[in-house]
C-alpha cells in the first residue's frame, strides 16, 4: 500500500500565501505524477496542479501565475505553493499520487492513492 499524508494548509487573509506538502510512503517502486485536488464546499473536486517525474506540470486555468507545484523525487514528496490567494481558493486539497507499487513475491503493481485532505480557508 501506498499512503499519502498532507500538511500545511490553514486560515488565511485574501492576497497571502501557503505552502501545502504531501510525502508519500509505503511499498513504492515508482511514481510517474502527483498532484493536487481540491473540493470546495457543494462542488465536485476540481484539477488544480499536476506534476511528472520529469517535472512537467499542468494547471488549472484558474490557478495558472499564483500556484507552483513542485517535488522532490528521492523523497517522493510533492508541494504546492499558493500565493495570492483568493476567497475562492477555499476548499479541501487533496494530494494525489500514481504510479507503481512493489506487490509481493517480486511482482509491480499500479496504485493511485490519496491523501486524507487539508483545509485551506481564505477569508477576510
Amino acid at each position: 500500500q501506498v499512503q499519502l499524508v498532507e500538511s500545511g494548509g490553514g486560515s488565511v487573509q485574501p492576497g497571502e500565501s501557503l505552502r501545502l506538502s504531501c510525502a508519500a510512503s509505503g511499498s513504492i517502486f515508482s511514481i510517474d505524477e502527483m498532484g493536487w485536488y481540491r473540493q470546495a464546499p457543494g462542488k465536485q473536486r476540481e484539477l488544480v496542479a499536476t506534476i511528472t517525474r520529469g517535472d512537467s506540470t499542468n494547471y488549472s486555468d484558474s490557478v495558472k501565475g499564483r500556484f507552483t507545484i513542485s517535488r522532490d523525487n528521492a523523497r517522493n514528496t510533492v508541494f504546492l505553493q499558493m500565493s495570492s490567494l483568493k476567497a475562492e481558493d477555499t476548499a479541501v486539497y487533496y494530494c494525489n499520487a500514481k504510479g507503481f507499487r512493489q506487490a509481493g513475491y517480486g511482482q509491480i503493481g499500479y496504485f493511485n492513492s490519496w491523501g486524507q485532505g487539508t483545509q485551506v480557508i481564505t477569508s477576510s
